[in-house]
């Protein structure tokens, strides 16, 4: 399952991620994961989910960022969500591409059980239509 957190710059997307890293560490039985792109979240995040920079790896498109997703799982046989903040800044601004990764995602994610959430930072209305076969949104 995917979920997404959509609103512009300011509209506490970040806030809501937080929130939800960690609620769902308190209540897993597995591993958490929060991937974000710099370490601002240092201090908010419990120390139970593994944080990640992101921009330690390299990661620059929708490509690289479902390998490095998928890696990880790979990795890790007890992940049971992965928390993405910055989604449109580690993958890029091309709604189309991103759309490509929402779906391959998906397909994953159905796969394994394993559950996604991310921030995107547009107006819903920026993206296509066909993403929202495969996520829900987080209001």
């Amino acid at each position: 399952m995917i979920s997404i957190i959509i609103g512009n710059k300011g509209s506490g997307k970040t806030k809501k991620l937080i929130d939800l890293v960690n609620s769902t560490t308190s209540q897993s039985k597995g591993n958490v994961i929060c991937i974000e792109k710099g370490d601002t979240l240092t201090y908010n995040i419990t120390h139970k989910a593994r944080l990640v920079d992101i921009e330690a790896y390299g990661i620059t498109n929708y490509t690289e960022y479902y390998a490095f997703l998928k890696g990880m799982c790979a990795g890790n046989h007890d992940v049971t969500d992965i928390f993405g903040d910055a989604t449109l800044r580690i993958g890029g601004r091309d709604y189309n591409e991103f759309a490509k990764f929402v779906a391959a995602l998906s397909e994953f994610a159905e796969k394994t059980d394993i559950k996604f959430c991310f921030t995107v930072s547009c107006d819903e209305s920026d993206l296509p239509k066909e993403i929202f076969d495969n996520v829900s949104v987080i209001k």
